[in-house]
């Protein structure tokens, strides 16, 4: 990915602004950096490196360890007392959506509107240390996720490295289809129908048409807590799920599915889907078929809380007995050896705010490390940046964030990210930095 380069100045002026159009202007033009910090997190070994080097040319890392080469005329940052960590990744992000009412911001506000406010979600998110991101459905917004996406590719403006699928897909009356409304007002999907496998085909290849990077559809919905229990009826068979998944690989792409429970989940896990996204209820069968075909859950805890929170009446304790009975089932799937990928829903509650998946999949049962090779080595996989993303190793783009303390102690430390880097530039710095 070819970024522009922005001539002369000294990362030291950048102490004065933390903001994105500052950091780039004043950045010198192909000089190599060395960051330094007290440690160093090697993702994969779990090991904790004091201290932490890191030796970036170009957009790529040349070296990382306790002590690398400083060249001639390279520029040192000092991040003091921190830890340095490969940009953290988002699986599960609508960039589209903003808190407030879902269903009334997709009906008065236009596709437009909506973009301005992606380009400002994207840039929230990587402020917040989100290097990339998987984009789950604009909402109604079609493929303007493209055009967001390609403006960060240009260098235009900033954002993580964006995996997009343009509009989800549905089936009329299922999930996302405006099912609230006034039947005699014909609002629209917030997806894009397809009923038959043919339907499935034509979708998929219109959105690939329109630069989407990878499918999403919606195999259960309107989910839903009826009497204590999990409602979730399915959308698609497994053979419709089977063809989706042929026709994208066709065009080199993957599926990701909305999933709560069975027997969606048990039909996404047999079509091969990349990921089940929410996963809620699995059955003994479904992990074991995620299992062998190394399918990775994304909880979505934040999400689930923030709805929580946001409930009032009887909508409250339905959204609580949810929240519950996740918790419950997640701590099943750690236990069976599920795969995670970490993916927060961000968009119903405010972008740059998304690390609490994080912390909450740490608090309802994984080690931190385990969450952060979940979110990195297993989201860079997802992302099909494997070998690219995820790890400071030789030869992946320095995509690259300091953070306070170390966060395999206290996890919440990756809610507080002080440094951005980005394929080699400079997208975040703090004030009082030390650079030379």
């Amino acid at each position: 990915m070819t970024k522009a380069r922005c001539v002369s100045g000294c990362v030291l002026a950048l102490a004065m602004s933390g903001s994105w159009p500052t950091a780039r202007a004043q950045q010198p033009v192909n000089k190599p950096i060395v960051l330094h910090a007290a440690r160093l997190l090697e993702v994969d070994t779990g090991r904790i490196v004091t201290p932490g080097e890191i030796l970036i040319e170009g957009e790529r890392i040349v070296a990382a360890g306790s002590s690398v080469r400083h060249p001639s005329g390279a520029q040192l940052i000092d991040l003091g007392d921190t830890t340095l960590l490969p940009g953290l990744i988002d699986a599960h992000v609508h960039l589209f959506l903003h808190p407030g009412s879902e269903g009334l911001q997709t009906v008065e506000e236009s596709v437009p509107q909506r973009t301005i406010r992606a380009t400002l979600a994207a840039r929230d998110d990587l402020m917040a240390g989100f290097t990339a991101e998987r984009d789950m459905g604009t909402e109604g917004a079609g493929s303007a996720d493209s055009a967001v996406r390609d403006a960060i590719d240009n260098g235009l403006i900033p954002g993580p490295r964006l995996r997009i699928s343009g509009n989800a897909i549905d089936i009329l009356g299922g999930h996302e289809d405006a099912i609230t409304y006034n039947p005699a007002q014909h609002v629209l999907s917030n997806a894009t129908y397809a009923h038959t496998t043919d339907d499935l085909i034509a979708v998929i290849r219109q959105q690939h048409k329109e630069g989407a990077s990878f499918v999403k559809i919606y195999e259960t919905g309107k989910d839903g807590m009826r009497d204590g229990a999990l409602f979730t009826p399915y959308q698609y068979t497994a053979d419709q799920l089977s063809a989706a998944v042929q026709e994208a690989a066709r065009l080199g792409e993957v599926v990701a599915v909305h999933a709560m429970g069975e027997p969606g989940t048990l039909y996404a896990a047999q079509a091969g889907v990349a990921s089940i996204d929410h996963a809620t209820h699995l059955s003994d069968e479904t992990i074991r078929i995620m299992k062998d075909k190394h399918i990775p859950a994304v909880p979505t805890f934040t999400v689930f809380e923030y709805f929580m929170n946001e409930a009032v009446g009887a909508k409250r304790e339905d959204e609580r007995q949810m929240l519950d009975y996740k918790i419950k089932e997640f701590k099943k799937q750690i236990a069976a050896g599920v795969a995670f990928a970490v993916g927060s829903d961000v968009g119903p509650f405010p972008h740059g705010t998304q690390a609490r998946e994080l912390e909450l999949m740490v608090k309802y049962g994984m080690r931190p490390l385990a969450v952060l090779q979940a979110d990195l080595i297993n989201g860079a996989k997802l992302l099909g940046w494997g070998g690219q993303i995820g790890e400071l190793k030789p030869g992946y783009f320095a995509d690259i964030v300091a953070v306070p303390g170390s966060p395999l102690d206290d996890i919440t430390a990756v809610e507080h990210v002080s440094f951005v880097m980005k394929g080699g530039i400079v997208e975040k710095l703090p004030a009082g930095i030390a650079a030379r």
